[in-house]
């Protein structure tokens, strides 16, 4: 612990000092970074056909290269994943991060360069240890082992020199010796396919382990946690855990999984701390114990752009630079990256809550609101709404999905939400309606179109029983690390499929 310590204290003055040049200096950091990242990709087939020779400044870059999706992309990735190389981007690109699909497919291949390995994945990786041991001088951590809960991957059959697989399994299988000797469980569990499986060996493997930090998707944290329980025969996981005291997580919203968290660990002083970690990227760390604002990162390889959500069905939107940004604001995210993605739309949401330095908060996803109606009600307008009505009626929500109910010929539309409760409220009226009043007061478009019900009724919840959400998660082959329930939806597709093997269960 002492040399671990020593040599952690050292890379810490280093990296707090670059940190602290991209807070003082973003945009230039920026600028130059963009610059770079045209220069390297010059002579790849995509830099010449766009011919990045010859581009000067950003407003050409944003003139000549147009936006880009999976779809546009996809020729270009499918040449990739049957060995061709020079497409993209310059370097061996042999490792693709397996992402949620697209409409057209089940599944997306995101390119993973070496650069975005080291400079991104891992440097994110190394930052969030600095601020965590920034914050928490006095940390055990490497007294004991980091269960990380990742996924898993497998050889790609059409090229055997490629491989594809969760993001999270990508880093394991290449993480650095000396990171292993702190992990737990070993590698053939870790990067084990089948789910339920996996969930056992982990459990079985890490509950004699000191475990002092914990990574992954909260509910999939939770399936595991409460699975060590019911193996150990302990009532909390400090009885398994004594040093715990780490969780990083990412991927959703935390504020409905923080009571759970609470009971299981009944620790004051347990560090939840957040990073925005995608398959295209490492984003954001939260950097500061009493907010859950994150730092945007600036120094990882990855140019960004920002279109405002009302510019985004637009057919040429206007996109922002960092410095044209404004706080409060609803923006989707476009990446250019050390991976040959290149004005890329990756479908997430921010807003600012800092621009000096730079801060966001996840708002959501392009693909995943309500807007049936014109109330446009996005992912952090259900997930505050839910934490005030759980609050208020003393409840808990292990998971939901909401969708729209249309007009019908004797009544308005409504939004429907199907509700998995750890805790269930006294009153389930009570809990509607304090839903329905935070949501008036967090949305204005729901507001108005709450009015007198004239366009939308008074929500409709439905609680289901538990297991119901992992049941359907199952039946779609969707359990994992990578997989997350949809919150929301403009369409009656999960909701329908739940509320069927809901009925046909009973």
């Amino acid at each position: 612990m002492p040399i671990i310590n020593s040599v952690l204290s050292w890379f810490m003055m280093q990296r707090n000092h670059q940190i602290e040049t991209f807070m003082r200096y973003p945009n230039e950091v920026q600028e130059d970074l963009l610059k770079k990242l045209i220069g390297f990709a010059r002579h790849t087939e995509f830099g010449q056909k766009y011919d990045f020779s010859s581009i000067t400044s950003t407003k050409e870059f944003q003139d000549r290269v147009p936006l880009q999706d999976y779809e546009s992309l996809k020729p270009y990735i499918n040449r990739l994943k049957n060995g061709e190389q020079q497409l993209l981007w310059p370097s061996e690109i042999k490792w693709f991060a397996k992402s949620s699909g697209t409409t057209s497919d089940k599944s997306k291949f995101i390119p993973v360069s070496p650069e975005s390995l080291e400079d991104c994945h891992y440097k994110g990786g190394k930052d969030l240890l600095c601020i965590y041991f920034h914050n928490n001088p006095e940390t055990k951590l490497f007294d004991g082992k980091l269960l990380s809960l990742g996924g898993s991957h497998q050889i790609n059959t059409t090229n055997n020199e490629s491989f594809y697989g969760d993001l999270s399994a990508i880093l394991i299988e290449n993480l650095p010796f000396w990171i292993q000797l702190f992990q737990t469980p070993e590698r053939s569990i870790a990067l084990m396919d089948e789910w339920e499986s996996k969930i056992e060996k982990i459990a079985l493997a890490t509950m004699n382990e000191n475990v002092t930090n914990l990574n992954g998707v909260p509910s999939w944290t939770l399936v595991l946690l409460k699975r060590v329980l019911e193996l150990s025969g302990k009532n909390n996981i400090l009885e398994v855990w004594p040093n715990l005291e780490l969780f990083v997580h990412g991927a959703v919203n935390f504020s409905p999984y923080r009571d759970q968290f609470k009971k299981l660990i009944p620790r004051d002083d347990m560090y939840y701390l957040e990073t925005y970690n995608a398959s295209e990227g490492f984003f954001g760390i939260q950097d500061q114990r009493n907010s859950d604002e994150m730092l945007l990162m600036l120094d990882y390889g990855i140019y960004y752009e920002f279109i405002p959500m009302s510019e985004w069905n637009n057919e040429n939107p206007k996109t922002l630079t960092l410095d044209e940004v404004q706080l409060n604001q609803n923006y989707a995210i476009v990446i250019t990256t050390n991976a040959g993605l290149w004005r890329y739309k990756i479908g997430d949401t921010v807003c600012f809550t800092s621009l000096s330095p730079y801060r966001i908060k996840i708002t959501g996803r392009t693909a995943h609101f309500i807007n049936a109606f014109g109330e446009e009600m996005i992912i952090d307008n259900a997930e505050k709404a839910l934490f005030e009505a759980c609050i208020a009626t003393g409840s808990h929500i292990k998971d939901y999905t909401a969708a729209p109910v249309y007009f019908s010929d004797e009544a308005s539309g409504a939004h429907e939400w199907l509700i998995e409760f750890d805790a269930l409220p006294n009153d389930i009226d009570d809990f509607r309606n304090k839903l329905d009043e935070a949501l008036k007061k967090l949305n204005s478009d729901y507001e108005a179109k709450r009015y007198k019900d004239k366009v939308l009724n008074a929500p409709i919840v439905r609680v289901l029983p538990s297991g119901s959400f992992y049941n359907w998660m199952k039946s779609r082959e969707k359990l994992g690390g990578q997989h997350k329930v949809p919150r929301l939806s403009n369409n009656r597709t999960f909701v329908d499929e739940i509320l069927k093997q809901c009925f046909e269960s009973i």
